[in-house]
């Protein structure tokens, strides 16, 4: 059998990466991923086919071997997701030197690191769609987001820098920018019944979002339908960051 497309996630056990994941291979094309433990692997099943490996993505050099190992698996890399981050609240003066490196490390430099080394294999090919992930406290300011506001923030910029370079290959690159979304890397705020309807009052839909939410437009943005989309970042926040809701009777 002949795979439309491969799909090459970074974060593939992650919520939305694992959705995504579930997603694409669901359309018939080929997935595969890597995530930094192994274990994690468990939560897929065998009859989903895809290709798996283990990586560290902060490690620039681990990260662009094995990245050249899927192409060599697959024979071509025609989509990277980036499903790769974390998420840090703590006003700037409490929050530690070592903290900022980390959040900046994981958040930023990772995307980077698979920028540089996925951009040669698209450049060679002709042809590729880059997907990274911001946050919707990069759109509007949400206190106590000072660190991982900046490092989202640096995403944003280099997805522009990036499309702008590297259209005339034949290369698209875009951001998704989600406000709190259910998932397992979310589970110290939504896991609290009292954060969790905190948060929900802060967004005017008057909900968090969901992992199936950012996939399916991550998807889209992978797709032939979205051609003629690059260089942007996709705002999918419940409105959190544009509109101030009328407020209720």
């Amino acid at each position: 059998m002949q795979h439309a497309k491969n799909h090459l996630i970074g974060g593939i056990t992650g919520g939305i990466g694992s959705e995504l994941a579930v997603k694409l291979g669901a359309e018939g094309d080929c997935v595969a991923g890597y995530a930094r433990k192994a274990a994690a692997y468990d939560s897929f099943s065998p009859q989903d086919g895809f290709m798996l490996k283990t990586c560290d993505a902060t490690d620039p050099k681990a990260l662009e071997t094995v990245i050249n190992e899927f192409q060599k698996d697959l024979g071509s890399i025609d989509s990277y997701t980036h499903a790769i981050g974390s998420i840090y609240l703590r006003p700037a003066h409490l929050t530690p030197v070592e903290d900022w490196f980390q959040t900046i490390q994981t958040n930023l430099s990772s995307a980077f690191y698979a920028l540089r080394s996925v951009t040669k294999i698209m450049a060679k090919q002709g042809h590729g769609s880059c997907l990274f992930f911001s946050t919707a406290a990069a759109q509007t300011g949400i206190a106590n987001h000072e660190a991982i506001a900046a490092a989202k923030g640096g995403i944003e910029a280099m997805v522009r820098a990036a499309a702008a370079g590297y259209a005339s290959r034949g290369l698209r690159i875009n951001a998704i920018a989600p406000s709190l979304t259910d998932t397992p890397l979310s589970q110290a705020i939504v896991g609290s019944e009292q954060a969790l309807e905190i948060s929900k009052r802060m967004h005017p839909t008057g909900a968090i979002g969901e992992a199936s939410d950012v996939a399916s437009l991550a998807a889209w943005l992978h797709s032939d339908q979205a051609k003629f989309v690059t260089g942007q970042t996709f705002v999918i926040d419940g409105g959190i960051s544009k509109i101030v809701p009328k407020p209720k009777a």
